[in-house]
């Protein structure tokens, strides 16, 4: 199960894609479509960006990133983030 409590979480980067992938993962077991998955990620990526600290260089580059965009680009991010971790997961 996630642990999104535990800081290791955050701050190790493959710690970080297991944990979002392990979410994309159950999110597609219980009957989320992919475009539920991709808004409930650009949402989270927009919680992140506005209270969370990045822990280190991946972190602090996804932020760049999402700051530097606009709503499309945001949402192409997320799009990128859960291909990465569904590849990882599968």
């Amino acid at each position: 199960m996630m642990d999104l409590k535990n800081v290791d979480t955050i701050r190790s980067w493959d710690k970080w894609k297991e944990t979002l992938g392990k979410a994309v993962n159950i999110g597609e077991k219980i009957g989320l479509s992919e475009n539920t998955i991709d808004s409930i990620g650009t949402k989270v990526g927009d919680f992140l960006n506005a209270n969370v600290d990045p822990e280190n260089r991946e972190q602090r580059v996804l932020q760049e990133l999402w700051r530097s965009g606009d709503d499309h680009d945001r949402k192409a991010l997320t799009k990128m983030l859960v291909n990465m971790v569904q590849k990882d997961v599968h």
